[in-house]
Order: C-alpha cells, then structure tokens, then sequence
C-alpha cells in the first residue's frame, strides 16, 4: 500500500517540477508557495506545527499561529520549487554572506569544525555556500521514505550542495569520524528529534537532542560554528548569517554543550519563526 502512495506522491511531485522548470524561478517560486499554503494545512503535520508553536510560544493566540504557519508553508512551497534551480544558486549572487571572513579563515586554517543550523529556509544552500568556500565539507542528511523520490533527491545533494553526504544513523556517525579525522568537516541539523540523544531544553521543555556535536567537541575539541539563514526578497533572495565559532572548556559536559547549542538554536527561531519548518514532531 505504501508502495502505491509513494509512486502517487512521486509522479504528482515530479510533474510539479516538470512546470516549475517551465515557469521559470521566479513565477514558480510565487506559485509553489501559494499551493503550499493552500494544501499545508490539510497535512496532518499542521496539527503538530501548532502543538509544537504552542509550546515554543504559548502566549500567541490561534490567529497568531495560524499566521506563523501559512507563512511557514508559503516558505516550504518556495524551498520546494527551488529544487529545480538549485544549481543557478551555486553560480548566482542570490546569497548575502555576513562574516564571509570566518569561513574563509576556517578553509585557510584548514582546521576541520563542527557547522550547526536547522531547518530554515532554504536550509540546502547552507553547506553548499560553504562548499562553495572551499571547505572540505561533508553533511549529514535523513533519506526520504518515499523509496521513488529519495535517489533522485541524493543525486541533487551530490551533484549541486554538498559532494559528501553521510546518512542519518549509527553507521553515518563511524562515518563523521572517519571524515572529521581526515580533515573534513561537518555540517548538521540539530533541531530534529533522534532517538539516540539526550533530553535538553528546548523552549522551556525537554525534547530528544543529538549529542553529536558535543560528542566532537570533547573528543577532538572541535569548535562549533553556529550558521543561520533567512529568505530576504526577490532581488536578494536569501542571508547567511556565519557565526564566530564557539570554543568550549575541557570541563564543560555533554550535557552542557548541547544545552547551549539548543539556546542558540532557539534565538534563531525566535528570530522569524515563520522561516523555521515547524513540522517536525520534536517534543514527541
């Protein structure tokens, strides 16, 4: 039956491109966002976007969320068509870079380092600005389930973001290290649930967190590198924000670490919180 789903999902997605790649970047970004708003909310994971903006900011009203949230699937339709031109990106000045001078002094030193963002938008150009740097870079990433859509979505990954992508997993973790040891460093979502972490604070409630990073830090004592980006406007379509790595103490805790990287996480997402994909079941 999943079988089935998957392929329906595959050709509705894949003619969706096939116009999308018509249209052209700009009318199909306007009009990716506009269906995305429409069908978002029909999704079962808009009931956890609203549970999830409710414990993250219980004072907003229902309006208040549901604004949050149109925003935030208006943000998912463009990430969505971007897809299609995700290689004008590499090329283009669509990306204002703010501390370029941090990454060129990481690629100059060449010190590997632990990158740490979540799921803004558009989250992908993130480790392919910084490949685009000259960093040796590898990113951490979680297969799709569609079985259909997932080697297609690999092969974009490789060939345009980032050229070295390491599975989410037990075996993708060997892999970090192995890289890490070589030299390479590595980029990562924080801000989804795993089932192997610890529970760290996150807005004022304990949520399932990866270790990873703090793992890294008190091995090789690795510097962790905060990025953030923001969709701007459709001259100067998106910022990156790179953050002056952070440097801890050999007597700080894993525990510690990771409770700190969820407080930046959180500044980030209170920032815009409509640019957070707030769909992920984190507090599950």
């Amino acid at each position: 039956m999943n079988n089935i789903k998957y392929f329906l999902q595959f050709i509705i997605i894949i003619t969706l491109l096939l116009i999308y790649k018509i249209l052209g970047l700009k009318y199909s970004s306007l009009l990716s966002g506009k269906i995305f708003t429409f069908i978002g909310p029909l999704f079962r994971s808009n009931k956890i976007s609203h549970s999830n903006l409710e414990i993250a900011f219980p004072k907003l009203n229902k309006l208040q969320r549901k604004h949050i949230l149109n925003k935030m699937w208006s943000n998912y339709g463009k990430i969505f068509a971007e897809y299609v031109f995700i290689k004008d990106f590499k090329k283009s000045e669509n990306i204002i870079v703010e501390n370029q001078e941090i990454l060129n002094s990481i690629k100059m030193n060449s010190e590997p380092v632990i990158f740490i963002s979540g799921h803004f938008n558009n989250f992908e150009l993130m480790a392919m600005h910084i490949e685009k740097t000259g960093i040796d870079l590898a990113a951490v990433y979680r297969p799709l389930n569609n079985k259909f859509l997932n080697p297609i979505m690999e092969q974009i990954r490789k060939k345009y973001i980032c050229k070295k992508q390491i599975k989410k997993g037990i075996s993708g973790t060997k892999e970090l290290l192995q890289n890490f040891k070589n030299g390479t460093s590595i980029a990562l979502m924080i801000d989804q649930r795993v089932s192997q972490g610890i529970k760290a604070d996150f807005f004022n409630k304990d949520a399932l967190t990866t270790t990873i990073p703090a793992q890294f830090v008190k091995k090789f004592k690795a510097k962790v590198v905060p990025i953030y980006i923001e969709r701007k406007n459709e001259k100067k379509r998106f910022k990156l924000k790179v953050h002056k790595p952070l440097v801890f103490e050999n007597e700080d805790s894993i525990e510690m670490i990771t409770h700190k990287l969820n407080k930046i996480l959180e500044e980030m997402i209170t920032k815009n919180p409509e640019q957070w994909i707030w769909t992920h079941n984190r507090w599950k």
